[in-house]
Protein backbone atom coordinates (compact mmCIF):
# COMPACT_ATOMS: atom_id res chain seq x y z
CA UNK A 1 0.00 0.00 0.00
CA UNK A 2 1.71 3.52 -0.79
CA UNK A 3 1.49 6.79 1.35
CA UNK A 4 -1.21 9.20 -0.31
CA UNK A 5 0.94 11.96 -0.92
CA UNK A 6 -1.21 14.48 -2.97
CA UNK A 7 2.24 15.54 -4.62
CA UNK A 8 2.14 15.99 -8.73
CA UNK A 9 5.45 16.15 -10.53
CA UNK A 10 5.59 17.03 -13.71
CA UNK A 11 8.30 16.28 -16.29
CA UNK A 12 9.66 19.51 -18.20
CA UNK A 13 9.12 23.02 -18.23
CA UNK A 14 8.69 24.24 -21.43
CA UNK A 15 5.31 25.50 -22.39
CA UNK A 16 3.81 21.91 -21.94
CA UNK A 17 4.43 21.20 -18.80
CA UNK A 18 4.04 24.91 -17.78
CA UNK A 19 0.48 24.61 -18.57
CA UNK A 20 0.09 20.86 -17.45
CA UNK A 21 1.45 22.13 -14.09
CA UNK A 22 -0.98 25.15 -13.76
CA UNK A 23 -4.36 22.52 -14.30
CA UNK A 24 -2.28 20.05 -11.51
CA UNK A 25 -2.24 23.06 -9.33
CA UNK A 26 -6.29 22.94 -8.78
CA UNK A 27 -6.28 19.50 -7.44
CA UNK A 28 -2.77 18.83 -5.67
CA UNK A 29 -1.66 20.29 -2.30
CA UNK A 30 2.30 20.43 -4.11
CA UNK A 31 3.35 20.28 -7.83
CA UNK A 32 7.17 20.19 -8.90
CA UNK A 33 7.91 20.51 -12.07
CA UNK A 34 11.28 19.34 -12.92
CA UNK A 35 13.65 20.51 -15.90
CA UNK A 36 17.04 19.58 -17.03
CA UNK A 37 17.73 22.92 -18.10
CA UNK A 38 19.50 25.44 -15.66
CA UNK A 39 16.22 27.98 -16.36
CA UNK A 40 17.49 31.71 -17.18
CA UNK A 41 16.00 34.94 -15.80
CA UNK A 42 14.07 36.36 -18.26
CA UNK A 43 13.24 35.70 -21.95
CA UNK A 44 16.31 34.48 -22.72
CA UNK A 45 17.65 31.40 -25.41
CA UNK A 46 18.35 28.02 -23.78
CA UNK A 47 19.35 24.46 -24.43
CA UNK A 48 16.64 22.55 -24.29
CA UNK A 49 14.39 24.67 -26.63
CA UNK A 50 16.28 24.89 -29.75
CA UNK A 51 13.22 26.05 -31.70
CA UNK A 52 12.97 29.08 -29.91
CA UNK A 53 14.31 30.88 -31.95
CA UNK A 54 11.77 30.27 -34.61
CA UNK A 55 8.74 31.17 -35.72
CA UNK A 56 5.65 30.37 -33.15
CA UNK A 57 2.35 30.55 -34.06
CA UNK A 58 -0.18 31.30 -31.52
CA UNK A 59 -3.48 30.36 -33.14
CA UNK A 60 -6.96 32.43 -31.87
CA UNK A 61 -8.30 28.96 -29.94
CA UNK A 62 -4.97 28.84 -28.03
CA UNK A 63 -4.58 32.88 -27.11
CA UNK A 64 -8.28 31.90 -25.86
CA UNK A 65 -7.22 29.20 -23.71
CA UNK A 66 -4.19 30.93 -22.47
CA UNK A 67 -6.46 33.63 -20.89
CA UNK A 68 -8.59 30.99 -19.77
CA UNK A 69 -5.66 29.40 -17.48
CA UNK A 70 -4.10 32.96 -16.50
CA UNK A 71 -6.42 35.37 -16.74
CA UNK A 72 -5.23 39.11 -18.70
CA UNK A 73 -2.08 36.71 -20.30
CA UNK A 74 -2.68 38.51 -23.66
CA UNK A 75 -3.68 41.85 -21.85
CA UNK A 76 0.33 41.57 -20.43
CA UNK A 77 1.84 40.54 -23.34
CA UNK A 78 0.48 43.24 -25.39
CA UNK A 79 1.71 45.65 -22.90
CA UNK A 80 5.32 44.19 -23.44
CA UNK A 81 5.01 45.31 -26.91
CA UNK A 82 3.67 41.83 -28.20
CA UNK A 83 1.24 43.16 -31.14
CA UNK A 84 -2.43 42.27 -30.79
CA UNK A 85 -4.15 41.54 -34.21
CA UNK A 86 -6.96 40.46 -36.74
CA UNK A 87 -5.81 36.95 -38.35
CA UNK A 88 -7.80 37.56 -41.33
CA UNK A 89 -7.37 41.85 -41.78
CA UNK A 90 -4.33 41.72 -40.56
CA UNK A 91 -2.78 38.67 -42.24
CA UNK A 92 -1.72 37.80 -45.48
CA UNK A 93 -2.58 34.22 -46.07
CA UNK A 94 -1.59 32.93 -49.38
CA UNK A 95 -2.65 29.30 -50.20
CA UNK A 96 -2.17 27.34 -53.24
CA UNK A 97 -0.54 30.54 -55.00
CA UNK A 98 -3.41 32.35 -53.96
CA UNK A 99 -3.91 35.08 -51.73
CA UNK A 100 -7.06 34.99 -49.68
CA UNK A 101 -9.38 38.02 -49.55
CA UNK A 102 -8.38 39.78 -46.36
CA UNK A 103 -11.60 41.13 -43.61
CA UNK A 104 -11.66 41.79 -40.46
CA UNK A 105 -14.07 38.60 -39.00
CA UNK A 106 -12.92 39.33 -35.07
CA UNK A 107 -10.65 36.36 -34.63
CA UNK A 108 -7.12 37.97 -33.01
CA UNK A 109 -3.72 36.57 -32.90
CA UNK A 110 -0.99 37.43 -31.28
CA UNK A 111 2.65 38.17 -32.38
CA UNK A 112 4.74 36.94 -29.91
CA UNK A 113 7.97 35.37 -29.50
CA UNK A 114 8.29 32.22 -28.06
CA UNK A 115 10.89 33.61 -25.35
CA UNK A 116 8.74 35.85 -24.33
CA UNK A 117 5.77 33.80 -23.56
CA UNK A 118 7.47 30.95 -22.01
CA UNK A 119 9.31 33.57 -19.87
CA UNK A 120 5.44 34.74 -18.84
CA UNK A 121 3.69 31.84 -18.60
CA UNK A 122 6.51 30.24 -16.58
CA UNK A 123 6.36 33.41 -14.17
CA UNK A 124 2.64 32.80 -13.76
CA UNK A 125 3.21 29.04 -12.52
CA UNK A 126 6.23 30.05 -10.25
CA UNK A 127 3.81 32.56 -8.89
CA UNK A 128 1.02 30.05 -7.52
CA UNK A 129 1.87 29.06 -4.41
CA UNK A 130 1.87 25.13 -4.30
CA UNK A 131 3.98 24.74 -7.55
CA UNK A 132 7.83 24.88 -7.33
CA UNK A 133 10.23 24.56 -10.47
CA UNK A 134 13.69 22.06 -9.68
CA UNK A 135 15.58 22.77 -12.34
CA UNK A 136 18.81 21.35 -13.18
CA UNK A 137 17.58 18.19 -12.43
CA UNK A 138 17.50 14.76 -14.91
CA UNK A 139 13.99 12.75 -14.90
CA UNK A 140 15.73 9.20 -14.38
CA UNK A 141 12.56 7.49 -14.65
CA UNK A 142 9.21 6.26 -12.85
CA UNK A 143 8.67 4.60 -9.49
CA UNK A 144 6.41 1.94 -9.15
CA UNK A 145 4.72 -0.63 -7.33
CA UNK A 146 6.03 -4.20 -7.03
CA UNK A 147 3.85 -5.07 -10.04
CA UNK A 148 3.81 -1.94 -11.74
CA UNK A 149 0.20 -0.93 -11.55
CA UNK A 150 0.59 2.32 -10.22
CA UNK A 151 3.17 4.81 -10.84
CA UNK A 152 4.50 6.01 -6.76
CA UNK A 153 6.93 8.56 -7.77
CA UNK A 154 9.86 9.93 -10.22
CA UNK A 155 13.58 9.12 -9.69
CA UNK A 156 15.63 12.02 -10.79
CA UNK A 157 19.15 13.25 -10.59
CA UNK A 158 20.41 16.60 -9.81
CA UNK A 159 23.24 17.84 -12.29
CA UNK A 160 25.49 19.23 -9.83
CA UNK A 161 28.43 17.55 -9.67
CA UNK A 162 28.71 14.62 -6.80
CA UNK A 163 24.70 14.05 -6.81
CA UNK A 164 23.13 11.30 -6.10
CA UNK A 165 19.55 10.11 -7.87
CA UNK A 166 16.95 10.47 -5.09
CA UNK A 167 12.89 9.76 -5.42
CA UNK A 168 10.21 12.42 -5.79
CA UNK A 169 7.15 10.93 -4.15
CA UNK A 170 4.04 11.67 -5.94
CA UNK A 171 0.29 10.63 -6.65
CA UNK A 172 0.70 11.60 -10.52
CA UNK A 173 3.64 11.96 -12.98
CA UNK A 174 3.08 13.72 -15.81
CA UNK A 175 5.93 13.30 -19.02
CA UNK A 176 5.53 16.76 -20.69
CA UNK A 177 8.99 16.16 -22.02
CA UNK A 178 8.55 16.84 -25.01
CA UNK A 179 9.04 14.61 -28.69
CA UNK A 180 12.08 12.89 -27.12
CA UNK A 181 10.05 11.37 -24.66
CA UNK A 182 10.94 8.18 -23.22
CA UNK A 183 7.20 7.05 -21.93
CA UNK A 184 7.17 4.25 -23.84
CA UNK A 185 10.03 2.88 -22.78
CA UNK A 186 9.70 3.14 -19.14
CA UNK A 187 6.01 1.62 -19.58
CA UNK A 188 7.43 -1.31 -21.04
CA UNK A 189 9.99 -1.68 -18.55
CA UNK A 190 6.98 -1.29 -15.98
CA UNK A 191 5.31 -4.18 -17.50
CA UNK A 192 2.90 -2.62 -19.40
CA UNK A 193 2.79 -1.89 -23.71
CA UNK A 194 4.53 0.91 -25.18
CA UNK A 195 1.71 2.87 -27.40
CA UNK A 196 1.30 2.83 -31.49
CA UNK A 197 3.13 5.29 -33.40
CA UNK A 198 2.39 6.82 -36.48
CA UNK A 199 5.01 8.55 -38.27
CA UNK A 200 4.68 11.01 -41.05
CA UNK A 201 8.16 11.79 -42.55
CA UNK A 202 8.58 15.19 -44.09
CA UNK A 203 12.12 16.01 -43.68
CA UNK A 204 11.61 19.87 -42.88
CA UNK A 205 14.19 22.19 -42.57
CA UNK A 206 13.73 25.52 -41.63
CA UNK A 207 15.77 28.67 -40.98
CA UNK A 208 14.59 31.84 -39.46
CA UNK A 209 15.98 35.24 -39.39
CA UNK A 210 14.73 38.72 -37.64
CA UNK A 211 14.14 41.66 -39.12
CA UNK A 212 13.44 45.54 -37.65
CA UNK A 213 9.99 45.77 -38.26
CA UNK A 214 8.05 48.62 -40.28
CA UNK A 215 4.99 49.35 -38.04
CA UNK A 216 3.18 50.02 -41.38
CA UNK A 217 3.66 47.32 -42.79
CA UNK A 218 0.23 44.64 -42.63
CA UNK A 219 0.36 42.36 -39.16
CA UNK A 220 2.03 39.28 -41.16
CA UNK A 221 2.47 36.70 -43.85
CA UNK A 222 1.94 33.04 -44.52
CA UNK A 223 3.18 31.42 -47.78
CA UNK A 224 1.78 28.17 -47.95
CA UNK A 225 4.23 25.40 -50.32
CA UNK A 226 2.22 24.25 -53.42
CA UNK A 227 2.81 20.60 -54.81
CA UNK A 228 4.76 22.37 -57.58
CA UNK A 229 6.72 24.59 -55.44
CA UNK A 230 6.99 23.03 -52.12
CA UNK A 231 8.57 25.78 -50.05
CA UNK A 232 7.30 27.62 -47.58
CA UNK A 233 7.47 30.62 -45.32
CA UNK A 234 6.14 32.49 -42.66
CA UNK A 235 7.13 36.33 -41.30
CA UNK A 236 5.52 37.05 -37.88
CA UNK A 237 5.42 40.58 -36.20
CA UNK A 238 7.45 40.21 -32.18
CA UNK A 239 7.77 42.86 -29.52
CA UNK A 240 11.02 45.08 -30.01
CA UNK A 241 9.08 45.83 -33.48
CA UNK A 242 11.08 42.74 -34.94
CA UNK A 243 9.39 40.67 -37.97
CA UNK A 244 10.41 37.10 -37.24
CA UNK A 245 10.93 35.24 -40.47
CA UNK A 246 11.22 31.30 -41.00
CA UNK A 247 11.61 29.93 -44.54
CA UNK A 248 11.35 25.97 -44.79
CA UNK A 249 11.88 23.30 -47.56
CA UNK A 250 10.71 19.68 -47.36
CA UNK A 251 12.36 16.35 -48.03
CA UNK A 252 15.94 17.22 -47.53
CA UNK A 253 15.96 20.78 -49.13
CA UNK A 254 17.30 23.61 -46.67
CA UNK A 255 17.10 27.33 -47.26
CA UNK A 256 20.81 29.00 -47.37
CA UNK A 257 22.11 30.82 -44.21
CA UNK A 258 23.84 33.36 -46.02
CA UNK A 259 22.57 36.57 -45.98
CA UNK A 260 22.27 36.95 -50.60
CA UNK A 261 20.87 32.93 -50.35
CA UNK A 262 18.39 33.37 -47.89
CA UNK A 263 16.64 36.48 -49.28
CA UNK A 264 17.30 34.79 -53.35
CA UNK A 265 15.06 31.74 -51.70
CA UNK A 266 12.24 33.61 -50.19
CA UNK A 267 11.97 35.27 -53.82
CA UNK A 268 11.61 31.63 -55.10
CA UNK A 269 8.17 31.27 -52.77
CA UNK A 270 5.13 30.41 -54.32
CA UNK A 271 4.33 34.30 -53.47
CA UNK A 272 6.73 36.91 -53.55
CA UNK A 273 4.80 38.55 -50.44
CA UNK A 274 8.13 37.96 -48.03
CA UNK A 275 10.78 39.23 -50.20
CA UNK A 276 9.21 42.35 -50.56
CA UNK A 277 9.67 42.59 -47.18
CA UNK A 278 13.08 41.22 -46.09
CA UNK A 279 15.21 42.67 -49.28
CA UNK A 280 15.20 45.66 -48.42
CA UNK A 281 14.55 44.79 -44.36
CA UNK A 282 17.78 45.59 -41.95
CA UNK A 283 18.55 41.98 -40.56
CA UNK A 284 18.98 41.63 -36.75
CA UNK A 285 21.33 39.24 -36.27
CA UNK A 286 22.35 36.12 -38.15
CA UNK A 287 19.81 32.90 -39.70
CA UNK A 288 19.81 29.92 -37.54
CA UNK A 289 18.90 26.36 -38.84
CA UNK A 290 16.43 23.98 -37.45
CA UNK A 291 15.67 20.31 -38.69
CA UNK A 292 12.21 18.39 -38.46
CA UNK A 293 12.59 14.92 -39.21
CA UNK A 294 8.99 13.82 -38.64
CA UNK A 295 5.36 14.40 -37.26
CA UNK A 296 4.52 11.75 -34.95
CA UNK A 297 1.86 10.13 -33.02
CA UNK A 298 1.74 8.48 -29.86
CA UNK A 299 -2.00 6.70 -29.53
CA UNK A 300 -1.97 6.48 -25.66
CA UNK A 301 -5.94 6.28 -25.67
CA UNK A 302 -5.61 2.89 -27.60
CA UNK A 303 -3.51 1.61 -24.94
CA UNK A 304 -5.32 -1.46 -22.84
CA UNK A 305 -3.04 -1.19 -19.69
CA UNK A 306 -1.53 2.27 -18.26
CA UNK A 307 -0.47 2.29 -14.77
CA UNK A 308 -2.42 4.30 -12.25
CA UNK A 309 -1.05 7.58 -11.45
CA UNK A 310 1.03 8.26 -14.83
CA UNK A 311 -0.21 10.43 -17.93
CA UNK A 312 2.14 12.19 -20.86
CA UNK A 313 1.10 15.02 -22.31
CA UNK A 314 1.78 17.66 -25.09
CA UNK A 315 4.23 16.82 -27.97
CA UNK A 316 5.04 13.35 -25.79
CA UNK A 317 1.85 12.36 -26.93
CA UNK A 318 1.61 14.37 -30.67
CA UNK A 319 4.46 16.17 -32.16
CA UNK A 320 3.44 18.06 -35.58
CA UNK A 321 5.05 20.10 -38.62
CA UNK A 322 5.72 23.34 -37.19
CA UNK A 323 4.51 25.07 -40.14
CA UNK A 324 1.45 24.55 -38.88
CA UNK A 325 1.60 26.53 -35.70
CA UNK A 326 -0.43 24.44 -34.01
CA UNK A 327 1.82 22.47 -31.17
CA UNK A 328 1.08 25.54 -28.71
CA UNK A 329 -2.65 25.66 -28.89
CA UNK A 330 -2.78 21.55 -28.32
CA UNK A 331 -0.68 21.73 -25.15
CA UNK A 332 -3.02 24.88 -23.94
CA UNK A 333 -6.48 22.79 -24.43
CA UNK A 334 -5.13 19.53 -23.35
CA UNK A 335 -4.79 21.39 -20.19
CA UNK A 336 -8.06 22.60 -19.88
CA UNK A 337 -9.00 18.95 -20.66
CA UNK A 338 -6.83 17.43 -17.86
CA UNK A 339 -8.59 19.85 -15.14
CA UNK A 340 -11.87 19.43 -15.84
CA UNK A 341 -10.73 15.53 -15.96
CA UNK A 342 -9.20 16.16 -12.08
CA UNK A 343 -12.54 17.95 -11.30
CA UNK A 344 -14.16 14.75 -11.77
CA UNK A 345 -11.75 13.11 -9.45
CA UNK A 346 -8.54 10.73 -10.26
CA UNK A 347 -10.17 7.51 -10.58
CA UNK A 348 -9.35 6.56 -14.37
CA UNK A 349 -7.91 9.77 -14.84
CA UNK A 350 -5.24 8.47 -17.24
CA UNK A 351 -8.06 6.67 -19.70
CA UNK A 352 -10.48 9.52 -19.46
CA UNK A 353 -7.17 12.19 -19.97
CA UNK A 354 -6.05 10.09 -23.01
CA UNK A 355 -9.29 9.94 -24.60
CA UNK A 356 -10.05 13.56 -24.23
CA UNK A 357 -7.06 14.42 -25.83
CA UNK A 358 -7.49 12.06 -28.89
CA UNK A 359 -10.81 13.78 -29.42
CA UNK A 360 -9.10 16.94 -29.95
CA UNK A 361 -5.34 15.93 -30.97
CA UNK A 362 -6.71 13.78 -33.57
CA UNK A 363 -8.52 16.37 -35.37
CA UNK A 364 -5.42 18.65 -35.40
CA UNK A 365 -2.83 16.23 -36.50
CA UNK A 366 -5.82 15.18 -39.84
CA UNK A 367 -5.48 19.00 -40.65
CA UNK A 368 -1.53 18.53 -40.31
CA UNK A 369 -0.84 15.44 -41.77
CA UNK A 370 -3.48 15.84 -44.70
CA UNK A 371 -1.74 19.06 -45.54
CA UNK A 372 1.24 17.09 -46.06
CA UNK A 373 0.01 14.29 -47.79
CA UNK A 374 -0.78 16.57 -50.48
CA UNK A 375 3.18 16.16 -51.76
CA UNK A 376 3.50 13.04 -53.82
CA UNK A 377 7.25 12.29 -52.36
CA UNK A 378 6.06 12.39 -48.50
CA UNK A 379 4.84 8.84 -47.48
CA UNK A 380 1.52 8.10 -45.51
CA UNK A 381 -1.25 6.78 -46.07
CA UNK A 382 -3.83 8.67 -48.99
CA UNK A 383 -6.94 7.61 -47.54
CA UNK A 384 -10.30 9.09 -49.74
CA UNK A 385 -11.10 11.30 -47.03
CA UNK A 386 -7.37 12.70 -47.62
CA UNK A 387 -7.72 13.21 -51.47
CA UNK A 388 -11.08 14.41 -51.21
CA UNK A 389 -10.48 16.99 -48.88
CA UNK A 390 -7.09 18.33 -50.10
CA UNK A 391 -8.85 18.68 -53.81
CA UNK A 392 -11.85 20.26 -51.93
CA UNK A 393 -9.50 22.56 -50.24
CA UNK A 394 -8.21 23.38 -54.00
CA UNK A 395 -10.99 25.09 -54.87
CA UNK A 396 -11.75 26.46 -51.48
CA UNK A 397 -8.44 28.71 -51.88
CA UNK A 398 -9.76 30.09 -55.54
CA UNK A 399 -13.35 30.69 -53.92
CA UNK A 400 -10.97 32.49 -50.89
CA UNK A 401 -9.46 35.22 -52.62
CA UNK A 402 -12.29 36.77 -54.18
CA UNK A 403 -14.98 36.33 -51.32
CA UNK A 404 -13.68 36.83 -47.38
CA UNK A 405 -16.87 34.39 -46.38
CA UNK A 406 -15.20 31.54 -47.11
CA UNK A 407 -11.49 33.03 -46.10
CA UNK A 408 -13.50 33.49 -42.69
CA UNK A 409 -14.72 30.09 -42.65
CA UNK A 410 -11.22 28.23 -43.40
CA UNK A 411 -9.30 30.23 -40.93
CA UNK A 412 -11.71 29.28 -37.63
CA UNK A 413 -10.46 25.79 -38.56
CA UNK A 414 -7.08 26.50 -38.98
CA UNK A 415 -6.94 28.39 -35.81
CA UNK A 416 -9.13 25.55 -34.33
CA UNK A 417 -11.79 27.30 -33.29
CA UNK A 418 -14.52 24.93 -35.51
CA UNK A 419 -13.80 21.71 -36.48
CA UNK A 420 -13.44 20.85 -40.29
CA UNK A 421 -16.57 19.41 -41.16
CA UNK A 422 -17.70 22.94 -40.84
CA UNK A 423 -16.33 23.63 -44.05
CA UNK A 424 -18.81 20.98 -45.57
CA UNK A 425 -21.85 22.56 -44.36
CA UNK A 426 -24.06 23.08 -47.57
CA UNK A 427 -23.96 27.10 -47.00
CA UNK A 428 -20.12 26.82 -47.14
CA UNK A 429 -20.10 24.11 -50.00
CA UNK A 430 -22.39 26.54 -52.32
CA UNK A 431 -19.90 29.26 -51.43
CA UNK A 432 -16.96 27.24 -52.80
CA UNK A 433 -17.87 25.86 -55.67
CA UNK A 434 -19.49 29.32 -56.85
CA UNK A 435 -16.64 31.10 -56.30
CA UNK A 436 -14.34 28.37 -57.91
CA UNK A 437 -16.18 28.39 -61.00
CA UNK A 438 -15.65 31.92 -61.50
CA UNK A 439 -11.46 31.59 -61.34
CA UNK A 440 -10.97 28.05 -62.63
CA UNK A 441 -11.08 27.45 -66.81
CA UNK A 442 -13.76 24.73 -67.39
CA UNK A 443 -12.10 21.46 -67.96
CA UNK A 444 -12.06 19.61 -71.48
CA UNK A 445 -14.28 17.05 -71.86
CA UNK A 446 -12.70 13.34 -70.21
CA UNK A 447 -10.60 14.99 -67.64
CA UNK A 448 -10.71 14.43 -64.07
CA UNK A 449 -10.12 17.33 -62.56
CA UNK A 450 -9.76 17.64 -58.65
CA UNK A 451 -13.30 19.33 -58.28
CA UNK A 452 -15.07 16.47 -60.55
CA UNK A 453 -16.42 14.38 -57.82
CA UNK A 454 -16.37 14.65 -54.33
CA UNK A 455 -17.79 11.23 -52.07
CA UNK A 456 -17.67 11.57 -48.51
CA UNK A 457 -18.69 9.56 -46.05
CA UNK A 458 -20.67 12.03 -43.25
CA UNK A 459 -21.51 10.83 -39.68
CA UNK A 460 -22.37 13.93 -37.88
CA UNK A 461 -21.72 14.62 -34.05
CA UNK A 462 -24.66 15.41 -32.87
CA UNK A 463 -27.40 14.78 -35.47
CA UNK A 464 -26.33 11.63 -36.90
CA UNK A 465 -27.46 11.82 -40.06
CA UNK A 466 -25.75 13.98 -42.87
CA UNK A 467 -27.40 16.18 -45.49
CA UNK A 468 -26.66 15.64 -49.28
CA UNK A 469 -26.19 18.57 -51.26
CA UNK A 470 -25.24 18.10 -54.81
CA UNK A 471 -24.56 21.29 -56.68
CA UNK A 472 -24.24 21.05 -60.77
CA UNK A 473 -22.59 23.55 -62.61
CA UNK A 474 -22.34 23.45 -66.42
CA UNK A 475 -19.40 24.55 -68.72
CA UNK A 476 -18.98 23.71 -72.44
CA UNK A 477 -17.75 21.01 -73.68
CA UNK A 478 -18.45 19.12 -69.88
CA UNK A 479 -20.36 19.28 -67.12
CA UNK A 480 -19.33 18.44 -63.48
CA UNK A 481 -21.47 17.25 -61.05
CA UNK A 482 -19.92 17.64 -57.29
CA UNK A 483 -21.61 15.81 -54.82
CA UNK A 484 -20.72 16.92 -51.19
CA UNK A 485 -21.70 15.31 -48.07
CA UNK A 486 -22.38 18.21 -45.09
CA UNK A 487 -21.79 16.63 -42.26
CA UNK A 488 -19.24 15.46 -40.33
CA UNK A 489 -16.14 13.58 -42.53
CA UNK A 490 -16.07 10.32 -40.57
CA UNK A 491 -12.64 9.28 -39.38
CA UNK A 492 -10.79 6.52 -41.68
Amino acid sequence: MTAHTDHAVVIGASIGGLLAARALSESFTQVTVVERDVLPAGAVQRQGVPQARHAHGLLARGREALDELFGGLTQELVSLGAPLGDVQANVRWINGGRSMRQAPPGMFGLGVSRLLLEDRVRARVVALPNVRILDGCDAVGPTATADGRRVTGLRVMRRAQGSAAEILDADLVVDASGRGSRSPVWLTELGHPAPRQDEIRIGMTYVSRAYRRDAGIPFGVLVAGTVANPRGGVMLPQEDDRWLVSLGGMLGEAPPLDHAGYTAYAQMLPSPAIHEVIRDAEPLGDAVRFRYPASIRRRYEDLRSVPDGYLVFGDAICSFNPFYGQGMTVAAVEALELRRCLAAGTDRLARRFFRAAARFVDVVWDISVGGDLRFPEVEGPRTRKVRIVNAYLDRLYVAAEHDPEVGRRFLRVVNLLDRPERLLSPRTVRRVLRGSARSIRPPSRGCRCPGEVFGVTARGPVQGRGRLLTATRRAEPCEQVVRVSAATVSRR
